[in-house]
């Protein structure tokens, strides 16, 4: 049966109710952090800060940037700590069980977000609900909830030793899944069991089982990951088009790294008469934007799902800090948040690029701390994904994973770009494959190019193919093997230490 007409109006009332925010956009992002921090009022951080008090302030945006201070997440670490010993009222009201475990922190150390059920309902699924609701709008002859969405998600391991069986510590995706709505579970697959198993070798061939003779309709999950999963699935039914398997597919909800280096590789697996590419914003700490036009290239800012936005100017400090109002067109600028899982004004580490201001929609541009600025290039994340992406058409080879650091110059050499590509498709000219990259590079980053001008500065970029699966083997290394999770393979580090080990994985295979 076809769900799809039942449910389609409400979906696409929501997006209907987003065209007004080209107009509202301060007034709804205000409302949203009075709202916040009423609730939050009588809580640890809310009395410290005497939300009470701040809420009868005449200008409440200027007031709580002045009085509440800019955190990271080792400043919160020892908060979240007692909040998942099961302490209430700290950073948010009630008790908090949900805690979601990502990468990426000083010395190695595993971040645990809350996952409040406010945040759960009010951001993260309601997020979700309007990525769809876009999608509906502009697809009027889905038929979407004909059949079953496959999201593939992560597992509860983490690396805490938890006594209290209540509170559960993982992957985000597991959290989602696990606590999805009865009523949505009858729409999706694979079964919960299989969905959140942890041993990779035993889950990959039961997700290929569960999916090869399904009526999948749509598939939600991070591009790299899912291409396991898919290549498993195309080998059980012998052919190289998703469609043969799924005829009813019609839509991927990505998100989690940069579709570019990806995009070329599922058009050739996939019918495009038939198939759709959406692309979100889906972090441990929200929900924050998702694609609302059919072209694409940019997501909708979601305003009001719990989640109050700050904009640091790129280089800038959280003094320099301006609202949904004070966002220039065309500038990048890191992201810092306050929300309903307990973080106030948190600097969240992504940068994003400000596409238009009315309405506000975006494109992530990379990390703060994930660049290459080693001879002054600037080199973004963004920068890469677009270059990578490019090179791959040119030369008809595909990347499966990548990740690029400095090689800084000795007597013999100039400085230079090292990049360690694992492919799925390997370029028949590696050297034309480097020309390209790098001429793309000096396209997309004027900083890059000035260093490029004339030799003096910097080398062409270096290229070394990777074996088969050391990406793979480097995330077990260091505790981030979940595939599927939150976790991923960073694409610019501004010191050797990640590529180094990398290249020592790959010459020990």
């Amino acid at each position: 049966m076809n769900f799809t007409p039942l449910t389609r109006w409400a979906f696409v009332g929501r997006a209907e109710s987003t065209d007004s925010w080209a107009d509202k956009s301060e007034e709804i992002q205000e409302r949203m952090l009075r709202s916040l921090l009423r609730r939050a009022a009588g809580t640890e951080v809310g009395r410290e800060y005497d939300f009470g008090s701040l809420l009868r302030t005449g200008s409440l945006p200027s007031e709580f940037a002045n009085r509440v201070r800019a955190v990271e997440y080792e400043d919160i670490r020892p908060q979240v700590m007692r909040m998942i010993s099961g302490e209430k009222d700290v950073l948010w009201r009630g008790v908090c069980r949900d805690f979601a475990q990502s990468s990426g922190t000083s010395g190695g150390k595993s971040k645990f977000i809350p996952i409040t059920g406010e945040s759960l309902r009010r951001c993260h699924f309601a997020g979700a609900f309007d990525s769809v609701a876009h999608y509906l709008r502009n697809n009027p002859r889905s038929r979407m909830f004909a059949g079953k969405g496959f999201i593939l998600g992560g597992s509860f391991a983490n690396e805490l030793n938890l006594s209290d069986p209540r509170v559960h510590v993982g992957d985000l995706s597991a959290t989602l899944i696990a606590r999805c709505p009865v009523f949505a579970q009858m729409f999706r697959i694979p079964s919960m069991e299989t969905a959140l198993m942890s041993d990779w070798s035993e889950k990959l061939p039961r997700l290929v089982d569960a999916a090869s003779h399904a009526n999948v309709t749509n598939i939600s999950g991070v591009p790299s990951w899912f291409l396991a999963v898919i290549k498993g699935i195309l080998e059980k039914r012998h052919t190289d088009n998703l469609h043969d398997v799924w005829p009813n597919l019609e839509v991927f909800f990505h998100g989690g790294i940069s579709f570019e280096p990806y995009r070329n590789l599922y058009k050739e697996i996939t019918d495009s008469s038939k198939m759709h590419f959406y692309e979100t914003y889906n972090a441990s700490e929200g929900f924050f934007a998702t694609q609302d036009t059919q072209q694409g290239g940019s997501m909708l800012l979601i305003l009001d799902r719990d989640v109050y936005y700050e904009f640091i100017p790129l280089g800038g400090s959280p003094d320099d800090a301006v609202g949904i109002g004070g966002v220039e067109q065309g500038r990048v600028y890191e992201m810092m948040i306050t929300s309903s899982n307990g973080l106030w004004r948190y600097r969240l580490g992504d940068t994003v690029r400000i596409e238009t201001t009315h309405p506000v929609r975006i494109t992530v541009a990379g990390r703060t701390k994930r660049f290459i600025n080693a001879f002054g290039e600037e080199l973004m994340e963004d920068n890469a994904e677009k270059a990578m992406a490019e090179a791959c058409l040119k030369n008809g080879c595909q990347a499966s994973n990548y990740t690029a650091a400095p090689v800084y110059a000795d007597n013999a050499k100039r400085g230079r770009h090292q990049w360690l590509i694992e492919w799925v498709t390997p370029p028949v000219d590696p050297a034309a494959f480097a020309a390209a990259l790098d001429a793309a590079l000096r396209r997309l980053n004027s900083d890059y190019d000035a260093k490029r001008a004339g030799k003096f500065f910097l080398d062409a970029p270096e290229i070394i193919s990777l074996k088969s699966g050391v990406f793979r083997h480097w995330l077990e290394s260091v505790g981030n093997q979940k595939l599927g999770g939150q976790r991923k393979v960073p694409r610019l580090s501004n010191d050797r230490a990640i590529a180094d080990h990398v290249l020592a994985i790959n010459a020990a295979l």
